[in-house]
């Protein structure tokens, strides 16, 4: 292995191959950082509807975890990507007046978004149901309302149950931005192939993405796991002891 390759200029001259590289990993975070924000905003309503008393609410929101966990991730770029606009006049309006490189962060976003809502919402309810039935009765015995027994009792709870699976679903997140180099997106996956393809120093490309896809899904964890140390709630789950 050669690290001096990465301080080797590219082809245009812009810079170094570790420039190029790091270039790549700024729109990996970028995208991981939104659809992480989306994902759990839609998750956590999705996993609240699931397990609200409407039978409507219900069936929706498993319609909704069905549909987006059930086709592969790749699909849905593809969808996102070339059909939605296609069938939607409004988006494609949109979309002809941005930068392909907007347009490629921006599907990506979406579609990681909603597939990673998907697995959350899932999570959620999960979370909400381990409860004791008797915590949701006293948030009505308190006189609360359902969406303030839902934020007051049950969700503050929910969530401090279901940080490990979250923190595992972040660093999947993270991984998948990879998947957003099959329409284009110059992220960190993108670069390292281009740079392998352009120089045949594949070996340490890829050594070099290696290190940077695991410091940045092991500094997830670890935000994580102090997230978790920090509110736990001593005597009920193990990170309160």
């Amino acid at each position: 292995m050669d690290p001096s390759i990465f301080l080797e200029q590219v082809p245009d001259g812009e810079g170094t191959w570790g420039e190029m590289l790091l270039g790549g990993l700024g729109w990996t975070l970028g995208t991981a950082f939104f659809a992480w924000i989306m994902a759990f905003v839609l998750g956590s309503l999705v996993g609240v509807a699931r397990t609200t008393e409407k039978p409507w609410l219900v069936r929706l929101g498993n319609a909704y975890v069905e549909l987006f966990r059930n086709i592969p991730l790749i699909v849905q770029f593809f969808v996102w990507y070339f059909v939605i606009p296609g069938l939607v006049p409004a988006v494609k309006s949109w979309v002809v007046t941005l930068d392909p490189t907007y347009h490629q962060f921006v599907t990506a976003i979406v579609c990681l978004g909603f597939f990673t809502s998907a697995r959350i919402a899932e999570q959620v309810r999960a979370g909400i149901q381990a409860l004791p039935r008797g915590q949701r009765n006293a948030g009505y015995a308190l006189g609360l309302t359902t969406g303030q027994t839902y934020r007051y009792v049950l969700l503050p709870m929910a969530y401090r149950i279901i940080i490990p699976p979250l923190t595992s679903e972040m660093m999947n997140l993270i991984k998948n931005t990879a998947v957003a180099y099959s329409i284009g997106l110059v992220e960190l996956f993108f670069r390292t192939r281009e740079m392998g393809e352009m120089t045949f120093r594949y070996f340490e490309a890829f050594a070099a993405a290696t290190v940077i896809y695991v410091a940045i899904a092991m500094t997830a964890n670890r935000v994580m796991a102090y997230v978790e140390k920090r509110v736990a709630v001593p005597g009920y789950i193990a990170g309160g002891k």
